[in-house]
């Protein structure tokens, strides 16, 4: 055994070849942590000394090589000075230059996810083998940061300008074939025999039939481009980034420059200008809110994975009401492995339903990402019905019938009776208290509410939603189901809204009250598109449709009367009561026309001032500030009571909940990390503000307890 740490090992195999094994104890991972990171610092020196080593590969034993560096330890990183990262970057590329500079041949076999720090790891050796299965990539701008071990000069330098800035402005994680057509590896093999291929490839060295040192000059030297292409190429990707981008978003933008600079300099001084992007990037908010999602994001998983050790198996599941909402849960189910039940109370439903799916099928088939074998295997995954004949092999029913207490509590009760007696009844209501839809049913204990949002594929969030009488077993059952079928699940409790809409509402009720101030909606629209929402609220209630939002915003009056009741007519009000639902007749706050590519385009529509003038009180041009302002601090608010009321357990479930359901701004991190960043003394003094608006603009007293003591919601 030459080394042998807690992460990695180095012993000789054959004809004085090494290999140096990464395998973290106790994890089931491998990742560059500290611990990692001192390790390789240790086991290079040992190699470094010995004496007669011909070659080095460089393994894993784990199902992925390594997944990336260990982003639990950025926060703590990240907040300390610039100069500490630039340092700390320094320190750990002196061990990946040590790798590179090693006196023979080394080859990195890559087995599984080989990603950021992992992938940056194969780029120090001289060559790469790759199993078929494995993927890798630099997805560092996902996290607001770029590569800042070396990734920026190696790949730059190995696989042209182009590919480097694609895959590492893109964050991309690519298979072997896209990495072989590139360059960044050097063959593909099967993964049992990727060690033969390290040491084939090393003898090759060896014996003069390959140039080890000519390849390690390539990725230590300077760009090979003069100075007007190297300037074509950077300028033109830094345009075309900076446009798909957004300035929301500045590491993909800051990588190409960091690129750009380094393009004529050798290794020692390019990895120095990457350490320096690198640290500037860490330090921005960005990297703080987009480092918290994904620890957020963690820590979901986490519980879900606990839940899941509770749950009954699902392995056949029962969607009642077919139509957009039922298809798009069939199509889900079955697509990802569980088959389903479609029940509808016409053949027109079940139609509806199956076109939604084959409709759903048929695109993933277009874009070649299933074949037409495989889509036939999906739709006969889902079984459509007109009575309730297979449901006593059912184990979980979804009902997505209409919208009306009255309609669910008569399917759900005749669902009961069909099922057995240990099969969980969920809801998939948007607004609708799960415990006056459990008040009727024999068996409380096994429902709950399941609210997927729209449109159901491409939606990763589903509220599972705990009634007063409803077990363990049916929300760890419910939650193993969503995550199943590829869904975040988040747990909330019982109340108007539950969670997402809950918070959403005080948001259409900013809208509502600026539109009535005599904002212009359209402005409104492009001030929170420009803070960074998918789409401002009035083009968000056309999507919604004005229908759903009316009967929502009744449901969340009645729930919360003293803030969310408005005696007043709203431009929302007139929508709906001109019949414009929005997008799904065509008019609603903006026209729909169809555009090339079938989708609804949205147009201006000058109607629509005519219509709402009776409700607006004169004309007002509102500041940026202002509109942001009288938006935001309605859905902040609320975002905190339902932390304060328990309907969320914690501050992560609520900011991940608006993220994955209505489109939070994701580097803005959620409602409770905004609060956060501004200084929850300094949003409340904004509240405050306004407190001549209304219950929606004034902050609880917990809050205000926090703003006094400097309390924040992460800690």
């Amino acid at each position: 055994m030459i080394y042998e740490g807690k992460a990695i090992t180095v012993k000789e195999i054959d004809g004085g070849i090494a290999q140096l094994n990464f395998d973290l104890q106790g994890e089931s991972v491998n990742k560059f942590n500290r611990l990692t990171i001192e390790e390789l610092r240790a086991a290079t020196d040992a190699l470094k000394a010995q004496k007669n080593l011909k070659g080095l590969v460089v393994t894993s034993s784990k199902d992925s090589f390594i997944v990336g560096a260990d982003i639990t330890e950025f926060t703590e990183l990240f907040a300390g000075p610039e100069e500490d990262l630039v340092a700390n970057n320094l320190k750990a590329n002196d061990v990946f230059n040590d790798v590179e500079d090693l006196p023979f041949p080394t080859v990195t076999a890559i087995n599984g996810m080989a990603l950021g720090g992992g992938f940056e790891m194969c780029l120090a050796t001289d060559y790469r083998v790759m199993d078929p299965k494995a993927k890798v990539g630099l997805p560092e701008v996902k996290l607001g940061i770029f590569p800042g071990f070396g990734g920026t000069v190696r790949l730059s330098r190995l696989v042209g300008v182009d590919n480097a800035v694609e895959w590492i402005s893109g964050g991309t994680e690519n298979r072997a074939d896209a990495a072989l057509k590139v360059g960044a590896v050097d063959a593909v093999v099967d993964g049992d025999k990727l060690v033969d291929a390290a040491v084939a490839i090393i003898n090759q060295c060896n014996e003069g039939k390959l140039d080890n040192q000519a390849r390690r000059e390539e990725k230590k030297g300077k760009i090979k481009l003069n100075a007007m292409e190297s300037m074509m190429a950077f300028e033109i990707s830094k345009a075309f980034v900076a446009g798909k981008a957004g300035k929301n978003y500045p590491a993909p933008v800051e990588a190409i420059k960091v690129m750009q600079k380094h393009a004529g300099m050798t290794r020692d001084k390019a990895i120095e200008v990457e350490a320096k992007g690198f640290a500037k990037m860490a330090k921005t908010n960005v990297a703080a809110c987009l480092v918290g999602l994904f620890l957020n994001d963690q820590e979901l998983k986490k519980k879900a994975k606990a839940w899941e050790k509770e749950a009954n198996d699902v392995n056949l599941a029962a969607v009642l009401g077919a139509g957009i909402m039922g298809g798009g849960v069939a199509f889900q189910s079955a697509l990802k492995g569980t088959p389903i039940i479609m029940k509808d109370i016409n053949q027109d439903g079940i139609k509806l339903g199956l076109e939604e799916a084959k409709k759903l099928l048929s695109k993933r088939v277009a874009k070649g990402k299933m074949d037409a074998g495989k889509m036939a295997d999906v739709l006969n995954s889902i079984t459509p019905t007109l009575n309730y004949g297979d449901f006593k092999n059912v184990d979980l029913v979804v009902e997505a019938v209409v919208e009306n207490p009255k309609v669910k509590d008569a399917v759900l009760r005749e669902t009961e009776e069909a099922v057995r007696e240990d099969a969980i009844l969920t809801s998939n209501t948007s607004t609708i208290s799960i415990n006056l839809l459990a008040k009727n049913l024999k068996r409380p204990e096994n429902f709950c509410g399941m609210h997927f949002f729209n449109p159901v594929h491409m939606m990763p969030l589903v509220e599972v939603i705990r009634g007063e009488k409803t077990s363990d077993r049916a929300i760890a059952t419910t939650v193993a189901y969503a995550k199943a079928m590829g869904k975040t699940p988040i747990v909330v409790n019982d109340c108007p809204g539950f969670l997402v809409n809950r918070v959403l509402f005080p948001y259409f009720g900013g809208f509502a009250g600026l539109v009535r101030d005599g904002a212009d909606f359209q402005k409104v629209d492009k001030v929170m598109e420009k803070f960074g929402w998918p789409m401002g609220p009035a083009y968000l209630l056309d999507v919604v449709g004005m229908d759903t939002a009316k009967h929502a915003n009744e449901v969340m009056a009645e729930g919360f009367p003293d803030r969310m009741k408005d005696e007043n007519k709203s431009a929302i009000d007139v929508m709906f009561e001109n019949n414009r639902y929005g997008q799904k007749n065509d008019k609603g706050f903006y026209k729909y026309e169809t555009d090339k590519k079938g989708k609804p385009k949205k147009v201006v529509d000058e109607e629509t001032y005519k219509l709402i003038e009776p409700v607006v009180q004169g004309k007002k041009d509102f500041d940026e500030e202002d509109i942001i302002a009288r938006m935001m601090i309605p859905l902040c608010l609320e975002t905190v009571r339902c932390l304060e009321d328990g309907i969320v357990e914690d501050p992560a479930d609520a900011d991940m909940g608006l993220i994955f359901g209505i489109g939070f701004p994701p580097f803005r991190g959620g409602a409770l990390r905004y609060i956060d960043d501004m200084g929850v003394d300094q949003f409340v003094e904004l509240a405050d503000k306004y407190a001549d608006l209304g219950p929606l603009y004034h902050p609880t007293e917990k809050l205000r307890e926090m703003a006094k003591t400097g309390k924040k919601f992460f800690g």
